[in-house]
């Protein structure tokens, strides 16, 4: 997925997630709630998506897999093979 920009899907895709992110640590800055609470809170978020940064590439490489097999069987079942 291209488009004139020259943008591709993936990079929209993680600018807009960066975005998200830059939102939510402004959110947390600017709470109502002790520096304390807040940089806690910080630290358990950055935890938590360092996690599910971390599972990301096992998780795109077992999909990669499952897509690759998926097509192979439908070549096979088609005779093409």
């Amino acid at each position: 997925m291209s488009d004139k920009s020259g943008f591709n899907g993936g990079q929209i895709l993680f600018a807009f997630l960066g975005g998200a992110a830059a939102g939510a640590v402004v959110a947390l800055l600017t709470a109502k709630q002790s520096g304390a609470k807040t940089r806690a809170e910080i630290r358990h978020r950055a935890r938590v998506s360092y996690n599910d940064a971390a599972r990301l590439p096992k998780s795109m490489r077992g999909a990669l897999g499952a897509a690759r097999d998926a097509f192979n069987e439908s070549i096979s079942a088609n005779g093409a093979g």
